[in-house]
């Protein structure tokens, strides 16, 4: 017999390691000898008061063999010789396109403009010490996209786009802690991410697949309504009959060629602001109600923060516990910013996205002249705008929390976890106004709500512009563009997806799509 039930642990239980099953017999009314095996099934944290409480959903086995296989398999064939289907692309949602078109008994060729994790990693090097931005390889460019490199939180709220159990368990089947299939809020983190990564490229490999690095598309060849031809960077063409754009949000070269051709695209709504940083002990101490430092037993504390300002929405996004803030531009001449936090969240700072809502129907008058691309070129001018201010680097522009807030220039600074280093700068009359204005009030309310939050101790440092895409590229219910119709828009690039699960889901969306009309 197996019993699904709720568990309530305080702190003080969670030491014991035999708690479980101790107080599953004790809810079940039965002796401890005949539960057999416990099996978390979710877990999760409810600090709210003082008294700090474990929430944890169980699978109680009573006189029954815990199972030791997961119920999802993952059948891949050889697909060396099956037909092919180009991806262009091999972040997450590329990259479970690929496994899904393998499932499926097809060939997926991935052409990712990036490098491979291993080699990825000196052009990382290069921005944080160098200043040097490797327009192809970066924070955001090559194996894994984006995630690979910052953070790797997988919580989200799309449940309905598709099975998110199965998300997981893949990852899981690559190499992933197990654990991520029990925390409330999933996270695998940036030192474990790139092997896992690795492994979902050799289960492509070894399956017949192809990855192509360092194959940047350059050109689409149209004819009849439909891409014919992909050409390469090196000049190379190769004739395509279903292609999967899977290129990220910050992939803006795609936007261009495509508005170039007249294929439709659409303006989108998005946000932007600035990261905060804190000490970690600061969050710690508001979020658990202590002191001094926290239990071994509780992770590094986060949050999260919404505030109304002025009939638009300033919340906090991609918030890393135990973090670093990273740099996240593109191209050189810009500075952008974002985080990522290791699987031990053991870092001295807890950092965070504060952005602001953008409007593009109402905000960005002034970009009409752009059309469809107004919110992408908007994009572009603030974090030029940070590069001058940070001294024409990767140097970011940032000042004290309290400061920004009251409209003066930061004397000095705190530390702080971004390697390029930081420079004084009076990002609250340099920030538009629809933007510094909201952000001020909203920290000034975000202080109200977690006392202690508004802190000197703290700073902002700009720019947070890459929250999503400003751009979405239109697809019908087959998933296929209205316009090209061999042409299937993915993941976060495509406006259909906000983080590493979401995207997952949706490359699995479109690879079924795609493999259907093959």
């Amino acid at each position: 017999m197996v019993k699904e039930i709720q568990l309530r642990i305080t702190l003080k239980e969670e030491e014991r390691s035999d708690i479980l099953v101790l107080k599953s017999a004790l809810k079940l009314d039965i002796d401890r000898e005949d539960i057999t095996g416990v099996k978390v099934l979710r877990k999760s944290i409810d600090a709210r008061k003082p008294k700090i409480i474990f929430n944890y959903k169980v699978a109680v086995y009573i006189r029954e063999v815990l199972p030791k296989t997961s119920e999802y398999q993952f059948d891949y064939k050889d697909v060396s010789k099956a037909k092919p289907v180009h991806i262009i692309g091999f972040g997450p949602a590329g990259m479970y396109a690929a496994l899904r078109c393998i499932e499926l008994g097809y060939k997926p060729i991935v052409l990712e403009r990036g490098k491979n994790v291993q080699d990825r990693r000196r052009d990382l090097k290069a921005i944080n010490q160098d200043h040097h931005v490797n327009e192809d390889s970066n924070y955001c460019f090559g194996e894994g996209g984006a995630g690979t490199y910052s953070d790797g939180k997988l919580y989200t709220r799309s449940l309905k786009r598709g099975d998110v159990r199965r998300i997981f368990e893949n990852l899981v089947f690559h190499g992933a802690t197990d654990q991520i299939l029990i925390d409330a809020h999933p996270h695998i983190g940036t030192n474990k991410l790139p092997k896992v990564v690795q492994n979902i490229r050799e289960t492509i490999l070894n399956y017949g697949g192809e990855v192509h690095f360092e194959t940047r598309v350059t050109d689409f060849k149209l004819k009849n309504n439909a891409i014919s031809a992909i050409q390469l960077k090196n000049g190379e063409e190769l004739a395509v009959d279903k292609v999967i754009l899977a290129t990220g949000h910050s992939a803006r070269d795609i936007f261009y060629l495509l508005h170039d051709k007249e294929v439709a695209l659409e303006a989108k709504s998005f946000a932007m602001g600035v990261r905060v940083e804190h000490p970690q002990h600061i969050i710690d101490s508001i979020q658990y109600h202590c002191s001094g430092e926290r239990s071994e037993l509780l992770p590094a504390a986060s949050y999260g923060l919404v505030q109304q300002v002025n009939n638009r929405g300033v919340y906090s996004f991609c918030m890393c516990p135990g973090g670093f803030i990273v740099p996240a531009a593109t191209a050189n001449g810009e500075v952008v910013v974002n985080g990522m936090s290791p699987s031990k969240r053991n870092n001295l700072y807890a950092n965070s996205g504060i952005v602001v809502e953008i409007n593009v129907d109402t905000d960005l008058a002034k970009y009409e002249k752009f059309g469809v691309l107004k919110g992408l070129e908007y994009q572009k001018n603030l974090e030029r705008l940070a590069f001058t201010a940070g001294g024409r680097s990767q140097v970011a522009p940032a000042q004290r929390l309290t400061d920004f807030v009251e409209g003066r220039l930061s004397n000095d600074l705190n530390d702080t976890s971004y390697q390029p280093g930081l420079k004084s700068a009076p990002l609250h009359s340099l920030l538009p106004k629809f933007i510094g204005g909201r952000l001020r009030k909203g920290f000034e309310a975000f202080g109200q709500k977690m006392k202690g939050y508004y802190t000197e101790e703290a700073n902002i440092v700009g720019v947070e512009s890459r929250t999503s895409s400003p751009v979405s590229i239109p697809r019908t219910d087959t998933l296929e563009h209205p316009q090209i119709t061999n042409l299937y828009p993915c993941g976060e690039g495509g406006g259909y997806a906000g983080g590493i699960v979401s995207a997952a889901m949706d490359g699995e969306r479109c690879a079924e799509a795609a493999v259907s009309r093959l």
